[in-house]
């Protein structure tokens, strides 16, 4: 697919032998912002399909046991990949500055330390609140007030139980166009009650997800960047300023992030309508998701059409990283794709099946055509026999000449969310 003469896109070409390390910096940070957006997105494929049905309060407890089940367990994971362990103000600031809850730009988090007890935030523009403003006030203070003050603290408790985030101004907005959307301030006093761990957090954290160790590649072929985050906090931290080395770290940590994150909205819901609803939704979840990030990837990178442009994308959806917990098998003969899954990766020996793979073979091939059909309307899927030491396989295939398919209805539902259109800008050139 050519791009426009003044499209800075840069291409991905599918390659057997592809690693995160074939990339350059500029690529992986724009990558790392999709896998970024890719996690945040979950909750909007997946809330709408709890709601049906079930109480605005109820979705509302979800969201709460989802994200302070899992916050802190990827938090600490990605405190010690890149270095930056501690218990201050400018910790705590680093890992929103790295949740997939906070997409950057999306979520516009300019965060103010100013000391290692106190510090201070506003979100000048805060895609979530987009979403919901048109559902009306009571959905704006159920996120904004009944989701964000436990999982706010949960999200600090990471780096210091004895944490508080509280506002000093929040939605809903009055003016309905004040800005910013919202301020808090952060605070770590000996004397706040310690912030308790919620009780999934040590199941999350226990998985298989949770205790994955991803690949550290060394140093990377192209030159410059931090190798980690121990230094000074950056007020104006983007991806562009890590290394190749930390960077492939880094994707591979957010990709993790989904996973837990994934797992804990499943503890959550299976607690509410049990583990056959829940699996049963998580199936319908990924198609929804896994079409949209497809998409987003399609417009973030420059792909050849047909099957060598589908290997190339499915090669670098987060859905099947990292590696060490999902190991795919991607072959391309420049015709169709062979995809298929190892039965012997981590993803497949946890003690349920609270993962976005486990459907597969089954419910499961509805997603593994929406991803395709996220790269190109006319893809069809169909189940292959898998090869000795392969869960599953399948084959895909792009006819130019065939009918474009209709957009699944979980898609649809995915869409609602301003994020799923949403265009990053690249926040700093690449640094040295």
């Amino acid at each position: 697919m050519a791009g426009a003469p003044d499209d800075d896109r840069t291409p991905i070409t599918f390659d057997p032998a592809f690693a995160l390390t074939g990339l350059s910096r500029a690529q992986l940070a724009v990558l790392g912002r999709e896998w970024m957006m890719h996690g945040h997105l979950q909750d909007r494929a997946g809330m709408p399909l709890f709601h049906e049905g079930r109480s605005r309060e109820e979705m509302q407890a979800v969201a709460i046991d989802e994200w302070m089940g899992a916050s802190p367990a990827y938090a600490k994971r990605m405190q010690r990949a890149l270095r930056f362990e501690g218990d201050t103000v400018p910790t705590i600031f680093k890992n929103l500055q790295l949740d997939i809850g906070a997409p950057h730009e999306y979520l516009d988090f300019r965060l103010t330390p100013h000391d290692d007890n106190h510090g201070e935030f506003f979100l000048a523009h805060c895609g979530a609140l987009m979403d919901v403003e048109p559902m009306g006030e009571e959905y704006v203070h159920g996120m904004c007030h009944t989701v964000e003050d436990p999982t706010f603290d949960a999200t600090a408790v990471a780096t210091n139980p004895r944490a508080q985030v509280r506002p000093l101004h929040r939605p809903p907005r009055v003016p309905t166009d004040r800005t910013p959307h919202c301020h808090w301030t952060v605070t770590i006093d000996p004397s706040f009650p310690p912030v308790s761990p919620h009780p999934n957090l040590a199941l999350v954290t226990a998985s298989r997800a949770g205790g994955i160790t991803v690949d550290d590649p060394g140093p990377g072929a192209e030159p410059g960047g931090r190798d980690d985050y121990s230094g000074p906090f950056d007020p104006d931290f983007a991806l562009e300023v890590l290394s190749q080395r930390a960077l492939v770290v880094t994707l591979q940590e957010i990709a993790v992030q989904s996973h837990l994150l994934l797992r804990s909205f499943c503890l959550a819901v299976s607690e509410r309508i049990g583990a056959d609803a829940t699996l049963a939704m998580v199936a319908r979840m990924a198609v929804g998701l896994g079409a949209v990030t497809s998409e987003r990837l399609r417009r973030a990178f420059v792909f050849d059409d047909g099957a060598a442009g589908l290997a190339a994308l499915l090669q670098v959806h987060p859905f099947f990283w990292p590696r060490t917990y999902v190991h795919p098998v991607i072959e391309c003969d420049g015709e169709q794709v062979r995809f298929a899954l190892r039965a012997d990766a981590a993803v497949f020996a946890e003690d349920d099946d609270f993962t976005w793979l486990a459907s597969m073979p089954g419910a499961g091939d509805r997603a593994m055509a929406a991803i395709a059909w996220g790269f190109d309307r006319r893809a069809a899927v169909e189940r292959a026999e898998p090869n000795p030491g392969e869960r599953c396989a399948y084959t895909i295939s792009v006819d130019p000449a065939a009918e474009p398919s209709p957009e699944p209805a979980e898609v649809s539902l995915t869409k609602f969310s301003t994020g799923a259109a949403f265009t990053f800008t690249r926040l700093r050139p690449v640094g040295d």
